[in-house]
């Protein structure tokens, strides 16, 4: 696969492919790190959705932004954000059961992040023509939240929607955002055991965008804070549902 570096919204990203030369990319998959990973950290992804759907290695762009957010300074080396976490209050919330209801929070810093992707969009549709309807959304934990709400806020609508350990954020904003931009092929997984994010917090998601008509494929697993083989199974059969409706 050819892997390259390229600044697109301001952000440090990196772009895999393994198009054949000369040949048009069908599709561009967007895919965005959780908090404290270092950029890199979905690269591999590709190449195990190229295993799972080798058709799309003529067709489709992989898209890895990273965070713009350094978390050097907090011991985490390497580790990137797009926004900041109290990492102390989280750890205390998991430690004592507790559950973190974030439906009424639009987290600061979050702005800035959403307003960086989207321009990387904007930038990446530019660059390789590709319209919005040919773009997929997604990532993994705090990436996949932003990954919603730029999908969200996008004035035309993406291919689908990618949420692997999401949680449902500004849940009156979303409701409203949701049915206005009408049904998104979405794709979403959960951990009943997530300590980090709790299932509930997918359900919640998923009722909300169900209740505005979206199709939601949701993949509840056994297990915590991590994405499944059976998710990225069924990220690449959207994947190629997005290629022939594209």
């Amino acid at each position: 696969m050819n892997t390259r570096a390229v600044e697109w919204g301001g952000l440090h990203t990196h772009v895999v492919d393994d198009l054949p030369e000369g040949a048009t990319a069908e599709l561009a998959v967007v895919l965005c790190h959780g908090f404290g990973a270092p950029g890199t950290d979905l690269v591999p992804l590709a190449g195990e959705l190229l295993q799972l759907a080798p058709e799309l290695a003529a067709k489709a762009y992989f898209v890895f932004p990273e965070a713009p957010l350094s978390l050097d300074a907090m011991g985490m080396y390497g580790g990137r954000a797009w926004w900041h976490l109290d990492v102390a209050r989280i750890t205390a919330a998991v430690a004592a059961g507790e559950l973190r209801d974030q439906r009424g929070e639009m987290p600061e810093g979050a702005v800035t992040s959403r307003e960086m992707l989207l321009s990387l969009v904007e930038e990446l549709a530019a660059s390789t023509g590709l319209p919005s309807s040919k773009i997929v959304l997604g990532g993994f934990s705090q990436g996949s939240m932003l990954a919603a709400d730029v999908a969200l806020r996008m004035p035309e609508r993406p291919a689908a929607l990618c949420v692997l350990s999401g949680t449902l954020l500004c849940e009156d904003e979303w409701r409203a955002l949701a049915g206005q931009l009408g049904p998104l092929p979405t794709l979403q997984s959960h951990g009943h055991q997530d300590p980090i994010l709790p299932f509930q917090g997918a359900e919640w998601l998923r009722d909300m965008l169900t209740e505005a008509g979206w199709p939601v494929d949701f993949v509840a697993f056994d297990g915590g804070h991590t994405i499944p083989v059976e998710a990225l199974s069924r990220l690449a059969e959207l994947l190629k549902q997005a290629c022939r409706n594209a």
